[in-house]
């Protein structure tokens, strides 16, 4: 980068720094009072190197009501039928390990290629939203913008002298209301 540095002042490198003259940006040229502050607007967030919540992997809270599902939500003794406390033990650690190790067995063998899948999915579904839906979406506006003006010339043009003609023709119509007793 060119230009003077203020007193005190490092010369630091920016991302996409725009080129700076004496005189100002070169995309702004009127503006003489550059500074650091406004060439750090922004900073660029890399979103596919940001570090994952490797404890909260929930941060957002989209599973609290669907997959919460203990031992005690499924399996439950009511009072006077109960089994050997040996037995309830082991019903509770096979089903917390099995739940636990199939879960992760599945996500090592399902989760990866689901992955994939719903990654093309949504890159799909962004690229069409970008490219196809919002495009249609402008393209009608301006189409019916067109028609819009066409339709109210009409109507000015050929309803509003009818229903002001009507209008007058009825405004001396007078209404009297008695009361017959």
């Amino acid at each position: 980068m060119t230009g003077e540095l203020k007193d005190g002042e490092t010369e630091e490198e920016f991302l996409h720094s725009p080129f700076i003259r004496k005189q100002g940006n070169i995309y702004k040229p009127n503006n003489k009072d550059m500074d650091n502050d406004s060439l750090n607007e922004k900073t660029m967030e890399d979103v596919h190197t940001k570090e994952i919540d490797l404890v909260n992997r929930d941060p957002k809270h989209i599973n609290d009501d669907v997959v919460k599902v203990d031992f005690e939500d499924v399996i439950a003794e009511p009072a006077g039928t109960y089994s050997f406390d040996g037995v309830w033990k082991a019903s509770f650690t096979t089903f917390t390990v099995t739940k636990y190790w199939c879960y992760r067995l599945l996500t090592a063998l399902v989760g990866i290629p689901l992955a994939l899948i719903w990654g093309i999915f949504f890159a799909i579904l962004s690229f069409l939203h970008i490219w196809a839906v919002v495009p249609c979406i402008k393209s009608y506006l301006i189409e019916i913008h067109c028609v819009s003006r066409v339709y109210s010339i009409c109507v000015h043009t050929f309803c509003d002298p009818l229903f002001e003609a009507m209008g007058k023709c009825f405004s001396s119509i007078r209404i009297r209301t008695t009361k017959e007793v």
